[in-house]
């Protein structure tokens, strides 16, 4: 029906029509798939939750003498120095150092991100390798955004297609990376969006691919590859839409276009450090199939339901649950009622989609056609052979 080119057009002349996901399920619902595939041009869709996977790439500028960094920590975090003289990794899970008797820190490399995009200053401390072209030992200063060359999220694995939902069917309180569980049921955790999320949109990645243009923290980036953990070939509902964890990519942008709003630090009490990041995805509407994945409803997407107390890689679960029931507040386990809460925040999840929409909209943020497709037969690989060495 229409092209990215010709959208682009559109676009540029500030006549394309945008409407969020929730907009064109609504108008599917009014006046059906045919009628809204020429309508409509682009839909955006969004989401704003953990996503531990993620870190930043640092370039300090050289020193005089220069310095070849072999050991760094960014505000007490540790960062990884093995590339060239002065590049970091600063990985958003990594947590604050501490010393024998002090006070553990609720804070980690998330958190340095976060204060790193605000323009606040943060402290450096490295140990450097001395050589003949290197002959500094140590280096210590601070930094803004704006003191250091290069500043981009590079995050290996974000945008899981679907997730879990966490319970605790054991005897005490645990400790997760979706927050605490209560015992005996006490409470069920979800962290996917649901219908608004950006790849249950595109079920089978037809759309989304290396290059794709996207919104990430408040800035532009882009798909750089599949994610790690990246498991198309889960099973899948009628709809195309998987059953549990399944695809994810990895995602780049510049943090200095970033915004606090949409890239903040978080502290699991007794599991560690995480960022909240915002991440909004534009799929252009092709043609009426890539409407009718788009019009997918929360009472038409599943997630499992995983016991967290039993201590294996492969939990059992409790069967399925519709992201309709989920976003009612209850759900049954067992004929038990269980209260249940999105790890997501549902409200900046519909404002991505929204800013996104606006951009759109105001002419300033274009498609991209992608470079390379994301490979959908990529099985997943668990490490079950243990060898004694």
């Amino acid at each position: 029906m229409r092209t990215i080119a010709e959208i682009n057009e559109k676009i540029n002349r500030q006549t394309a029509v945008v409407l969020t996901a929730e907009e064109l399920k609504a108008r599917v619902a009014e006046v059906g798939v045919k009628q809204v595939a020429e309508e409509v041009d682009v839909v955006t869709t969004g989401t704003f939750e953990p996503m531990e996977s993620s870190g930043a790439i640092i370039n300090l500028g050289h020193t005089d003498p220069p310095i070849k960094i072999r050991r760094c920590w960014v505000d007490g975090v540790p960062a990884y120095s093995g590339f060239g003289a002065v590049d970091l990794y600063l990985g958003a899970s990594c947590v604050v150092d501490t010393m024998d008797g002090e006070e553990v820190r609720e804070r980690g490399g998330g958190h340095v991100i976060e204060d790193l995009i605000a323009g606040k200053p943060v402290h450096i401390r490295a140990q450097g390798q001395v050589t003949d072209c290197y002959p500094r030992a140590s280096f210590e200063t601070s930094i803004t955004r704006d003191t250091i060359n290069q500043f981009y999220l590079f995050n290996p694995r974000n945008l899981y297609q679907n997730f879990i939902v966490g319970v605790n069917g054991g005897d005490r309180p645990l400790h997760t990376y979706l927050g605490p569980l209560q015992p005996r049921l006490g409470n069920a955790v979800y962290s996917n969006p649901g219908a608004i999320s950006p790849l249950l949109n595109d079920p089978k990645l037809q759309i989304i691919g290396i290059g794709t243009r996207i919104f990430l923290g408040g800035g532009i980036g882009y798909v750089a590859w599949e994610g790690t953990q990246h498991f198309p070939l889960q099973k899948r509902l009628a709809n195309q839409t998987p059953i549990g964890p399944s695809a994810t990519l990895a995602l780049i942008g510049d943090a200095k276009q970033m915004d606090t709003r949409w890239v903040r630090g978080c502290y699991f009490k007794s599991y560690g450090s995480s960022l909240m990041l915002g991440v909004g995805v534009p799929i252009p509407l092709l043609n009426e199939q890539v409407v009718e994945n788009c019009a997918v409803q929360d009472q038409n997407l599943v997630a499992p339901i995983v016991d967290f107390s039993i201590p294996r890689r492969v939990r059992p679960t409790f069967g399925l649950v519709s992201y309709a029931q989920l976003k009612s507040g209850r759900i049954t386990i067992e004929g038990k009622t269980v209260r249940v809460a999105p790890l997501a925040s549902l409200f900046l999840s519909r404002q991505v989609a929204i800013e996104l929409k606006q951009w759109i909209e105001a002419g300033s943020f274009t498609l991209t056609e992608p470079v390379a497709s994301i490979p959908m037969e990529r099985s997943f690989l668990p490490q079950d052979h243990w060898r004694e060495l």
